[in-house]
């Protein structure tokens, strides 16, 4: 047992390594230590990547922000937070699901913070943010109003999204931090049972969530999180869950995503991916839960950050980032 828990640290750090290092490049920048006063005056007026940070908690907190070729200061623009695994960071989730380019596409503000000590205090007490009691549903609440003190941000249209550890803490603002969020999207995560046991969001939630069969470090059919790391219900619980919690109707509709690519993670000759929906929702929520086939730990149409004998396989025959947009976009809170 022992041996087995040190292999999955050195898989951990290696996905670190990864995540970290192969961040995007930087166009622009504004320095990190500038006031939130002059760094207004720096990055208001312009375009591409920058740097950011504020003093909170008695923590220095940063981020990378990507501001669309397509901004109008005087048309508000939705936000996305993007939240890294553990051990990774904002720039490597950047490099990771290619969302920037999304947000060129379509025009919305996209952010990548910074969690601490590269992971965030999602609740299960399984990293160092966890343990330090750091309170990041305060920094990321924070970095909300921030953002929109320097940008015209529609503040009913701010979503967040994660992947892993940024999974399970993008579920955990989802439920302590819904009168600012209006969707949500979760790959490589699913529940953790300690958050779906007393969430209780403020709206009918609506979610998207992509999880692979398997997926080596969280469990596809629920149990122990790989490390030790808190216990979750299987992916199909978790879409149920937030389906219940959104009032949706029981019966989900199931459909089937043809194979265009042959990616290794087919386990028929017909899908590579099954996509089931709730709907029939309070306040026309939706809940949409894709299952990978033979898919990991990985980012659906991402970059495959490991080889796939350490994390799993990434599907070609889904681009997660595509799909999340044109899941939550729709989506405003209600004034």
């Amino acid at each position: 047992m022992r041996l087995l828990r040190r292999v999955g640290e050195i898989v951990l750090v290696l996905l670190a390594l990864t995540l970290g290092v192969s961040g995007c490049r930087l166009t622009q920048h504004a320095p990190a230590s500038l006031p939130l006063a002059a760094m207004t005056a720096t990055v208001a007026a312009t375009y591409g990547d920058h740097t950011g940070s504020m003093d909170i908690g008695g923590l220095t907190r940063t981020w990378l922000l990507h501001v669309p070729t397509k901004y109008n200061s005087l048309t508000p623009a939705p936000l996305l937070l993007t939240l890294h695994g553990r051990l990774g960071d904002g720039k490597g989730m950047a490099s990771l699901t290619h969302l920037s380019q999304v947000s060129d596409q379509y025009g919305f503000i996209m952010v990548y913070p910074d969690g601490y000590q590269r992971g965030w205090a999602d609740g299960r007490g399984a990293t160092a943010a966890d343990q330090a009691g750091v309170d990041d549903v305060a920094f990321l609440s924070a970095l909300i109003v921030t953002l929109s003190g320097i940008y015209a941000i529609d503040t009913r249209r701010v979503y967040v999204a994660g992947i892993s550890n940024g999974g399970f803490m993008a579920q955990r603002l989802g439920c302590d931090l819904s009168a600012k969020i209006a969707a949500i999207a979760v790959d490589a995560a699913t529940f953790p049972v300690n958050l779906a046991d007393r969430c209780a969001p403020s709206h009918p939630m609506p979610v998207l969530l992509f999880n692979g069969t398997n997926d080596p470090l969280v469990p596809y059919q629920g149990g122990i999180v790989a490390g030790d790391r808190g216990e979750v219900y299987s992916a199909p619980q978790t879409a149920a869950r937030w389906a219940a919690l959104a009032g949706c109707a029981a019966n989900p509709a199931s459909a089937t995503v043809p194979t265009l690519v042959n990616d290794g993670t087919t386990v028929s000759d017909i899908t590579t991916v099954s996509d089931i929906t709730y709907s029939g929702c309070r306040d026309n929520a939706l809940v949409r839960f894709y299952t990978i086939d033979g898919g990991g730990h990985t980012w659906p149409g991402g970059t495959q950050y490991l080889p796939a004998s350490i994390v799993g396989k990434t599907t070609r025959n889904l681009d997660a980032s595509q799909k999340l947009w044109a899941f939550v976009s729709p989506f405003t809170l209600a004034s």
